[in-house]
């Protein structure tokens, strides 16, 4: 869907992220965790491109106002890192954005009961929460979040209330265990000796590190990729990434937008 949508809240959670609430059409609370949307973060041609964000959450909003109506909305959790971002920090309550959504493939859950593992770093929390969100309602769920500094670690307070188990993991010390997010996890793994159900998005080295990890124990995978999109429906191939059989004799290249950006860890091809 292509959209109009108005700007609810756009709040800062931590230095340098936003997190943005906006209305969105009735049939929006179909879409599912790990999709995302392109966002054209202004009326004018520069930024030519719509920039993709994935969904943080969608949900009914109820306005504080006596007797006004319910609507559904979508959240977008960001971090401020160029021009566009900039402007999009810049927007207020009431603005209105232009949106096309939602787009690509999302997470498959698994089987009921069975534990599942999140893994995020930094700004790859952004298509978790919805994740979990859906996860807790079947199964018990454990979070690992790192960052560089305790400024990385984003909205854990809202994973908690879903009753989601924590472990936070920063490189510098700063909160949590001292280290990456990826030796957390590896810990956990070692100690428990089960066999969960692995979901993953943040950087590609961490994203690295967790398909490592998973086929060592030989744990079901579900990464999401970052890529740069600049169409967000597979036209342009702009953000393509080498699927598990590419070689420079049988390129097997898979569109992150289009395939993705949620991919099975076994089916992309990983640096050794």
């Amino acid at each position: 869907m292509q959209f109009r949508s108005m700007i609810i809240s756009n709040v800062e959670v931590s230095p340098g992220y936003r997190r943005m609430r906006m209305t969105a059409p009735p049939e929006f609370p179909a879409a599912r965790p790990g999709q995302f949307v392109m966002v054209r973060v202004n009326e004018a041609i520069d930024p030519l491109l719509r920039r993709p964000f994935g969904i943080f959450d969608v949900g009914i909003h109820t306005p504080a106002q006596a007797g006004a109506t319910s609507q559904p909305y979508l959240e977008m959790l960001y971090r401020v890192v160029g021009k566009g971002t900039a402007m999009l920090a810049a927007l207020h309550e009431t603005d209105l954005l232009d949106i096309l959504g939602p787009l690509g493939n999302g997470f498959e859950f698994g089987s009921s009961g069975e534990e599942k593992m999140i893994v995020g770093g930094g700004i790859g929390l952004a298509p978790l929460y919805f994740l979990a969100k859906e996860l807790v309602k079947q199964s018990p769920v454990r979070l690992f979040v790192g960052g560089k500094t305790r400024d990385d670690i984003l909205c854990i307070t809202e994973f908690e209330r879903l009753g989601v188990e924590c472990y936070v993991a920063t490189e510098d010390g700063s909160l949590g265990d001292s280290g990456l997010v990826t030796e957390a996890l590896g810990k956990r793994l070692a100690a428990s000796g089960n066999k969960p159900r692995i979901f993953a998005c943040g950087p590609n080295g961490m994203l690295n590190a967790v398909a490592g990890i998973a086929a060592k124990w030989g744990i079901p995978c579900q990464v999401s990729l970052e890529g740069y999109m600049a169409c967000g429906v597979g036209a342009c191939l702009g953000c393509v990434t080498p699927g598990h059989r590419h070689s420079n004799e049988t390129p097997d290249y898979r569109c992150v937008c289009a395939d993705g950006p949620v991919f099975d860890a076994a089916e992309l091809k990983w640096e050794a």
